[in-house]
């Protein structure tokens, strides 16, 4: 018989688990109780719901885990009781998002006259008097941002699991006025389940709205061709990816921008490599002016790509974590590795290797880690994968000084 007064645990794990073994702990730095074992109830999700219940009122938490192929459950201290937020620094940060991400618009958009030597102060003023020309693009970029973070948001609260809403990041003056959004998670996912639903409905949403948003912006836009050298004002282009030169392909009817010759290498190689490494510069090629709502819309496209790569707290690094567990960290060297070199033909990478190199080995793990995806998840998260192999841009943009810059 166990003595409840100094073990209240057991008789709940053994509800739901053949127990084979029990360790008992040096709490904080290590769990109070561990129990190895067999879950036999087939449905484990539920069975991890059914022990953290009827052990949350003695203020532990119970953790599901596989060691050496072995179910072993862990009962730690605390109890997760997630703090309010204040909403008024959403709705802050999004009003200065918003301001910046339409000033960011009317810079893009604007082609009335500036004086030739206007400083910053005159030039914004001249800027803001033109607000209304930054409207397509604020609108049609912060309705992919939205779309993007409300699909994380929405599909916690599905799964009862609480989260912040969208903090917005005002970046003024940037190509983009913005550096994105985050959502803060309160506590960690039930599952890999709940886990995938959540990190995948973000770029599964956002690309709902970017991907008509870009088609839409592609339609309106007009061809033209570009210089047949560096003029005064240099040379910038988007860069890339399959999904984008797709989309460029059914709305324009031809692989863009379309050089005036392949030269002496085959079409296909030249793609590739075009794709890859943006070169050579397509001096001289009809392409895409791209209208403010397509920039939007490419823009989603970037940031999404960005969201998915497989490597920490992203939300490409969940999708690998829900497929292969504590095995997701043997990606780590390689994700890093690729940066690197593609810091080669894009010098941005290098900061993005900088940064996974010191977050990118930290996954979020979920209570339970003993549920498996079930099938139609197992799809999603490849589907997701994919996606990530679709969107992605190897050198996100091309920008090259004027001849007599140098």
């Amino acid at each position: 018989m166990f003595n409840t007064e100094t073990d209240p645990y057991t008789p709940f794990v053994q509800r739901i688990m053949r127990i084979d073994n029990i360790t008992w702990g040096k709490p904080p730095k290590e769990p109070i109780v561990k129990y190895r074992g067999e879950i036999y109830r087939e449905d484990t999700a539920h069975a991890y719901d059914e022990l953290n219940g009827s052990l949350r009122p003695f203020g532990v938490t119970p953790l599901f885990r596989l060691e050496n192929g072995q179910h072993s459950i862990h009962i730690i201290n605390g109890v997760i009781q997630p703090k309010p937020s204040d909403i008024r620094w959403n709705i802050i940060m999004f009003l200065l998002s918003a301001i910046s991400v339409l000033l960011a618009g009317v810079i893009y958009s604007y082609q009335g006259p500036v004086p030739q030597n206007a400083g910053l102060v005159e030039t914004l003023g001249i800027l803001l008097q033109h607000l209304d020309v930054g409207l397509p693009f604020a609108v049609s970029f912060l309705g992919i941002l939205l779309a993007h973070e409300f699909g994380h948001y929405l599909a916690a609260r599905h799964h009862k699991t609480q989260v912040s809403l969208p903090y917005f990041i005002p970046f003024p003056l940037s190509p983009f006025g913005t550096m994105g959004a985050f959502i803060q998670a309160k506590e960690p996912p039930r599952n890999k389940r709940t886990m995938l639903d959540i990190g995948i409905a973000g770029p599964l949403a956002g690309m709902v709205v970017a991907i008509p948003v870009l088609i839409y912006g592609l339609l309106i836009s007009k061809m033209g061709t570009l210089p047949v050298s560096l003029d005064s004002s240099g040379l910038s282009l988007e860069g890339n990816s399959l999904l984008y030169l797709f989309l460029k392909f059914i709305t324009k009817g031809q692989l863009l921008p379309a050089p005036i010759s392949y030269g002496d290498v085959s079409p296909i190689f030249y793609w590739v490599r075009y794709l890859l490494t943006s070169t050579p510069l397509p001096f001289g090629a009809r392409d895409v002016l791209m209208s403010p709502v397509a920039w939007a819309g490419w823009a989603g496209l970037l940031i999404t790509s960005l969201n998915l790569i497989p490597a920490g707290q992203l939300d490409g690094g969940h999708i690998v974590y829900v497929l292969l567990g504590k095995r997701a960290i043997r990606l780590w060297p390689f994700i890093l590795g690729a940066l690197v070199l593609l810091g080669f033909v894009w010098e941005g990478w290098w900061l993005w290797a900088f940064l996974i190199f010191f977050l990118g080995r930290t996954y979020m793990e979920p209570l339970d880690q003993i549920t498996p995806l079930d099938d139609k998840r197992r799809i999603l998260a490849v589907v997701g994968i994919i996606l990530f192999i679709l969107v992605f841009m190897p050198v996100p943009l091309t920008q090259v000084a004027p001849l007599n810059g140098f």
